[in-house]
């Protein structure tokens, strides 16, 4: 199955985290574009972070983001 556009989108945010503490969230305000609000809203209701507009990464949402940020440091080598 190839990655949609959404896929694409909730990737983008998750690589955004600082995987070297667990004690560092993100906002994405109003004014962030309308992709990036609902990716992060999606992100939200699968569990794999706190707040509906960013916040901290679950445990889920850790592990998700690691694996996303290995596969975009293999691409982009």
């Amino acid at each position: 199955m190839p990655y949609t556009q959404d896929i694409v989108e909730e990737l983008n945010i998750l690589v955004r985290y600082n995987l070297a503490t667990t004690q560092e969230g993100i906002k994405v305000h109003k004014t962030a574009s309308p992709e990036a609000i609902a990716a992060t809203h999606r992100l939200f209701l699968k569990g794999l972070i706190s707040q509906d507009d960013g916040g901290y990464l679950t445990n889920l949402g850790l592990e998700t983001a690691k694996q996303a940020q290995t596969v975009l440091n293999i691409l982009k080598t």
